[in-house]
């Protein structure tokens, strides 16, 4: 038996000249008369959000596509492969990096990637492993199309195509697909040192209390809005989803109050290790204690808009646009 996929699109059509004398809004058994329907199906002026290079909040730290290898699998090693290699060949410690992308974060997966710099490259190329994983990255460099993969980046097998950045201290990861199904769209820390595939977003060393901003239901209902779909899974865009979204000023106070909820989501999740992200945001199993700390956390990011929880999305959405228009009509709410 076979499941079939159902897509709604939703188009408005009138006479022309024509205005309804009301528009409404239906929301579940709730429907809400408003004065303008606008492309995004909320109550507002009709705008579209278009990409941006960085956030129109300022206080948001920068997030960035993470790392292209382009080396044909050969610079990644699990971490069976890996601990194989560095017991026979202890020296080449050094020249691994945890890496990670979108479905190891969710999923839970250990993976390993070499990082060997310019000085280290003599020593990894005496390691016949390496070598030879550095040869075959070579190999199909050489036959890319592209003349500058060819010409340039064959020539440096022991790098990544790009290099977005390693944290120093720790990086805030956005998976760039996530199931629709969970109630909060899950977003992580990671160690130091790590590198972030290209098939995640992150922000190197951010402030704790943007964890909060990210993992919040107003962040979800804004990416869910605004960005694209694979299938019926988020598809997140940094310069869509984070770069946009609209957030009040934020004093002091509320980074704190911020930072705390933070704290206790990740908190709430270490007192499930070794369970997943996949198995914590499950929405059928979900605990309580991490659950009670979303909530908690987005009682006090709303508080912050409007000093009270909202009621559901489509007032998270109109406040979010009210402030979104202002934000690109270049008054100051950041």
């Amino acid at each position: 038996m076979h499941n079939a996929g159902v897509f709604c699109v939703i188009i408005g059509l009138c006479k022309v000249g024509h205005t309804a004398s009301k528009k409404r809004i239906f929301d579940g058994q709730s429907a809400k008369v408003a004065d303008n329907i606008n492309p995004y199906l909320t109550d507002g002026e009709s705008i579209v959000v278009e990409s941006v290079s960085a956030p129109l909040a300022g206080q948001l730290p920068r997030v960035v596509t993470g790392s292209v290898p382009n080396d044909g699998g050969n610079l990644i090693f699990s971490p069976t492969d890996m601990i194989e290699l560095i017991q026979s060949r202890s020296e080449t410690r050094p020249l691994f990096q945890r890496f990670m992308g979108s479905q190891d974060f969710i999923q839970g997966k250990e993976r390993a990637c070499l990082f060997i710099s310019d000085e280290s490259l003599e020593a990894a190329r005496a390691v016949p492993e390496i070598n030879y994983r550095l040869s075959e990255v070579a190999r199909l460099r050489e036959d890319s199309p592209k003349k500058e993969t060819r010409e340039q980046l064959s020539k440096t097998p022991h790098r990544f195509q790009h290099i977005a950045g390693v944290p120093d201290h720790a990086a805030m990861i956005i998976p760039s697909v996530s199931s629709e199904s969970r109630e909060w769209f899950p977003v992580g820390l990671l160690a130091s040192g790590t590198v972030v595939s290209n098939l995640a977003f992150f922000a190197n060393d951010p402030p704790l209390w943007s964890f909060s901003v990210a993992a919040s239901k107003m962040h979800l209902a804004w990416l869910a809005t605004v960005c694209g779909k694979l299938k019926t899974d988020y598809r997140y865009s940094n310069t869509l989803g984070w770069n946009t979204f609209p957030l009040p000023k934020l004093t002091e106070q509320n980074k704190t109050d911020l930072t705390r909820c933070a704290e206790n989501i990740l908190l709430a999740r270490e007192a499930h290790f070794p369970a997943t992200i996949a198995d914590l945001y499950d929405p059928e199993k979900m605990p309580e204690d991490l659950a009670q700390a979303h909530e908690a956390n987005d009682e006090v990011l709303e508080r912050i808009y409007i000093g009270r929880r909202f009621r559901n999305d489509t007032e998270r959405l109109e406040k979010l646009f009210e402030l979104y228009t202002k934000m690109t009509s270049k008054k100051d709410v950041a």
